[in-house]
């Protein structure tokens, strides 16, 4: 069993040490600059985002806004979560009594349905009444399923009544969207009398990854600014590349030509910072979840020279979706590993609102520290919080367990601003 706190497994970890210390010593001024964001720009609901910790860098490399997985955060911290869902009930409707949670569609993963369960018992315990509706075509009826933990998942076929949605009698003020809509809009959430959220522009169907990580260039380049760092130290180099056909092969020039330039321009910030690695960057779906349609690449002749097994993998994405856009991004090495088998990890940190409420570290024994995780085969580790991620202990060495913690949550927060500012 694989347990605690990952080791940091690199020489090169003294400049992840010195952003630590200056976000420890620059605390007051990082809190005060959060609050005034959230102000001019409210917080999505809820949302969860992929870090990768190289040592030498601290980067968000993808932020959900359709989080699953709630039941791998650490039970200890449910008092936060019911606090922090409170407070975004208030916002999103303040008379809200009932909530309905829309699934996803995969429905038959009974670790999806974990989490939707755990979620469901959050706004219970935050003192709504909350519900699960479901759009899949072959539920017909209110169904409960078993799950692994010993509690059940009560899953109602959802209905459209005039300008709302309900799941029998059960007509809430509150609609919770935990759908990504990889597959469209779905004409029944269409134009709602009642609260939607996130809204349907969020989901994948018009979101892309390039916009998001636009969005959080400029955030991390003014935060950057306003405590005195290097924007690169938490920011990942990224950019789009469009009209990007695998299996006819149209795009590749272009797509290999960005890949080039853009592994010149992290090679230059590695000789700038002494960094002995190879760079790579992460080609990947501008829109979708799920690891689909994405490979890391070191060289521009991978993408020239790509079998017909690669380009079928790129070509789709979750629901079917086929890939026509890309995101090119720096690729972020991970050099934490857990346990004694050293198994790679990256954390995920978990916020509802603008508050960090935990998270975990997505481990997989069978990957190495420049692929992806996100894969089957890899499981969760909850985070071994001593303490929330928004208290960090200055008597403490700056990479002790509260201050990585600390760490984790101000580069979130600042890709969950980047969301806000999105969605705005």
């Amino acid at each position: 069993m694989i347990s605690g706190v990952p080791h940091l497994t690199t020489a090169l970890k003294g400049p992840l040490l010195k952003l630590e210390s200056h976000l420890l010593a620059h605390q007051a001024e990082v809190e005060s600059w959060l609050r005034e964001q959230w102000l001019l720009t409210p917080a999505p609901f809820y949302a969860s985002v992929d870090l990768r910790n190289a040592g030498f860098k601290l980067a968000p490399v993808d932020t959900n806004l359709f989080s699953a997985g709630f039941n791998n955060l650490n039970p200890a911290f449910m008092p936060l979560c019911i606090q922090a869902v409170q407070s975004a009930v208030e916002r999103a409707c303040p008379h809200a009594r009932k909530v309905l949670i829309v699934a996803e569609n995969h429905t038959r993963n009974l670790f999806y349905l974990e989490s939707l369960e755990t979620l469901r018992l959050i706004f219970e315990k935050a003192g709504l009444e909350a519900r699960i509706g479901s759009l899949r075509e072959d539920l017909l009826e209110a169904t409960s399923i078993d799950l692994p933990s010993g509690n059940s998942c009560l899953l109602e076929p959802l209905l459209r009544v005039e300008n709302r949605v309900a799941v029998g009698d059960f007509s809430p003020c509150l609609v919770l969207l935990n759908n990504d809509l990889s597959a469209g809009r779905p004409a029944i959430l269409e134009g709602l009398e009642q609260t939607l959220t996130p809204p349907l522009s969020a989901g994948w169907s018009n979101r892309k990854k390039s916009d998001h990580f636009s969005h959080y260039h400029d955030v991390s380049k003014a935060f950057a600014q306003q405590i005195g760092i290097d924007p690169w130290l938490i920011s990942p180099l990224s950019l789009q590349c469009g009209e990007v056909n695998f299996m006819e092969r149209l795009g590749n020039e272009c797509l290999a030509k960005n890949v080039e330039n853009m592994l010149a321009s992290i090679q230059q910030k590695y000789d700038e910072y002494g960094i002995d690695k190879d760079p790579f960057v992460v080609v990947k779906s501008d829109s979708g979840t799920y690891g689909m349609g994405i490979m890391m690449v070191k060289s521009a002749d991978e993408i020239v020279n790509l079998n017909r097994k690669q380009r079928t993998k790129m070509s789709s994405a979750k629901e079917g979706m086929s890939v026509e856009n890309v995101l090119i991004q720096e690729g972020v090495y991970t050099f934490e590993t857990l346990g004694e088998e050293k198994a790679v990890a990256e954390p995920v940190i978990y916020m509802i609102d603008h508050f960090v409420v935990g998270g975990f570290y997505r481990v997989h024994t069978g990957r190495g520290v420049n692929e992806n995780l996100n894969a089957p085969g890899m499981h969760f580790e909850p985070l071994a919080f001593a303490q929330p991620c928004n208290s960090p202990d200055k008597s403490e060495q700056p990479d002790a367990e509260p201050n990585r913690f600390y760490a984790y949550g101000v580069i979130a927060r600042l890709a969950l601003l980047a969301a806000a500012r999105e969605l705005a």
